[in-house]
C-alpha cells in the first residue's frame, strides 16, 4: 500500500476513535445530571408548572361562561338569600284590686301595660348587595284583635320597607305599608331596652307610633346621624294604626355622641290637620291631592256645617322629645326622656330608666315616669322595677312590679313578660 493510502486510512481511524470518545463522554456526563436530585426537581417543577397553567385555562374558560349566564339573567335577586326573623311576645298581668272599674283600665292603659301575645315574623332579603328588602307579618292575639275576637288575629302584613344605602353617609327609606317613626331613626336596641311598659324604654312612646306609608332620608357621620322623614296617613287604614284625624305628618330626628357610650337625640313631629267632611272610608294607599293641602283648603263636598264641627282640628299639633342615654358597661345603661305634646292642652311626658341586662346572666331595670298636664296638673305616675332572666340567646323571662296611679287612686300590678325569638 502506498504511503499516501495508508496515511488518509490513519487519519479517519483517528476521527472515528476521537468521535467514540466525545460521544461516551457526553454519554457519561448526562447519565450524572439525570441522576442528580436538583435536575430531578427542576423537571417535576417544569411538569407541575405547566399542569397548572391548564387548570387555570380551564378555570378561566368556566368563569367567562358563569358570567355571561349572570348578565343575561339580569335580576337584583339573582344573588340574594333571605333572612327569617321571629318573635313571640307573652304579656299578662295580675292586678291587686278589689273591683275592677273604667278608672283602674284607663290608667293601666296609661302606663303602657299592654296584655296578650304577639307573634311577629320579620323576611329580609338583600338586594343589589347595599339595599334591604324586608316585609313583617304580625298577629295579635288580645282582646283587641279583629272584630274584638279574644283568640285573636289571623298573621297579616303589618309592614313593607325598602332601604337604598346609596354610600357608607347615606341612605333612603321607603316604606308603603306600616310605617313608624322608629323605622327612620336610631335609638336603643328594642330587644334590649324593652321593659315591661311603655314607660321603662330608652325612647319615647312617640317613635312606636303607626301611620300609613312614609320616605325619609338618613344622613350619618363619624358622631352625628340626621334623619327626615314625611308619613302619610288616610280614613282607609286600620283603627289602631293612628288614632288622630291627621293626614300629613313631618318627622326628623338629630342624634349627636360627644363621646363612646353616650347618646343626646333631639326629636321633632310636626302634624297637618285635614278636615273631616264626610265618613268615607278610601281603600289601602288611595291619597286625594286635597288632603295634601295646609289646612285653609277644604273639601269641596264639604258643609258648613261639618267644618264648624271641626274647626277644633284645623290646629297643627306635634310633639318636641329629648332623649339621653349613656352606657356605664357592656350591658349596664343609664337614660330619660323628655316629650312635649303641642295640642289644645300642653301634655308633657317623662321617663327615667336604669337598667343593667346581661346576656346570658340575671339582669334587672327600673323606672319611674309619668305625665303632667299645663297648669301643673298630675295626670299619671308610676314606677316599675323588674328582673330579667336570660336562657340561652332566644328566651328570657320578666317577672316585675308596676304601681301606676293618676290624681286621685293608685293601682299595683305583678306584670310578668316573656319573649321567645327565632
Amino acid at each position: 500500500m502506498d504511503p499516501p493510502a495508508n496515511c488518509v486510512d490513519k487519519l479517519k481511524s483517528f476521527a472515528k476513535s476521537s468521535k467514540d470518545y466525545f460521544n461516551s463522554l457526553v454519554r457519561r456526563t448526562n447519565s450524572r445530571s439525570r441522576g442528580n436530585p436538583i435536575e430531578i426537581l427542576k423537571r417535576l417543577q417544569q411538569e407541575t408548572f405547566s399542569d397548572l397553567m391548564k387548570l387555570r385555562d380551564r378555570q378561566d374558560k368556566v368563569e367567562r361562561m358563569l358570567s355571561i349566564y349572570k348578565t343575561r339573567t339580569g335580576s337584583p335577586f339573582q344573588e340574594a338569600s333571605t333572612h327569617v326573623k321571629g318573635e313571640v311576645d307573652v304579656v299578662g298581668s295580675l292586678l291587686f284590686v278589689e273591683n275592677i272599674d273604667q278608672e283602674i283600665c284607663d290608667i293601666m292603659k296609661k302606663a303602657g301595660v299592654r296584655t296578650g301575645v304577639n307573634s311577629k315574623l320579620i323576611f329580609e332579603t338583600t338586594v343589589r348587595k347595599k339595599d334591604t328588602l324586608s316585609a313583617e307579618f304580625m298577629a295579635k292575639h288580645n282582646s283587641q284583635g279583629s272584630h274584638g275576637d279574644v283568640f285573636g288575629s289571623p298573621l297579616t302584613l303589618k309592614k313593607v320597607t325598602y332601604l337604598a344605602n346609596v354610600n357608607d353617609w347615606f341612605s333612603a327609606i321607603a316604606i308603603p305599608v306600616g310605617a313608624q317613626f322608629k323605622d327612620v331613626g336610631i335609638g336603643s336596641d328594642p330587644l334590649q331596652s324593652r321593659g315591661l311598659t311603655d314607660f321603662s324604654s330608652f325612647a319615647p312612646p312617640l317613635l312606636d307610633r303607626y301611620h300609613g306609608c312614609a320616605a325619609g332620608l338618613m344622613v350619618r357621620g363619624r358622631n352625628v346621624f340626621a334623619s327626615l322623614a314625611e308619613f302619610v296617613s288616610w280614613l282607609g287604614m286600620e283603627p289602631n294604626f293612628v288614632s288622630n284625624s291627621r293626614c300629613l305628618s313631618t318627622f326628623a330626628q338629630v342624634t349627636y355622641q360627644p363621646v363612646e357610650g353616650t347618646k343626646m337625640t333631639l326629636l321633632g313631629l310636626q302634624q297637618k290637620p285635614r278636615l273631616r267632611a264626610q265618613n268615607i272610608r278610601l281603600d289601602s294607599l288611595t291619597i286625594p291631592i286635597s288632603s295634601l293641602r295646609f289646612h285653609g283648603s277644604s273639601f269641596s263636598s264639604a258643609e258648613p256645617s261639618s267644618i264648624a264641627r271641626n274647626s277644633t282640628d284645623n290646629a297643627t299639633s306635634g310633639s318636641l322629645a329629648l332623649m339621653l342615654e349613656t352606657e356605664l358597661d357592656e350591658s349596664a345603661r343609664i337614660g330619660g326622656w323628655v316629650e312635649l305634646q303641642k295640642s289644645n292642652t300642653r301634655n308633657l311626658q317623662w321617663a327615667v330608666c336604669l337598667s343593667d341586662t346581661p346576656e346570658d346572666e340575671l339582669g334587672w331595670g327600673m323606672s319611674i315616669g309619668g305625665s303632667v298636664q299645663r297648669p301643673l296638673t298630675l295626670l299619671h305616675f308610676q314606677f316599675e322595677a323588674f328582673l330579667k332572666f336570660t336562657l340561652g340567646k332566644r328566651f328570657n323571662f320578666q317577672p316585675g312590679l308596676v304601681y301606676a296611679l293618676n290624681e286621685r287612686r293608685g293601682v299595683p300590678a305583678l306584670v310578668f313578660r316573656s319573649s321567645w325569638s327565632l
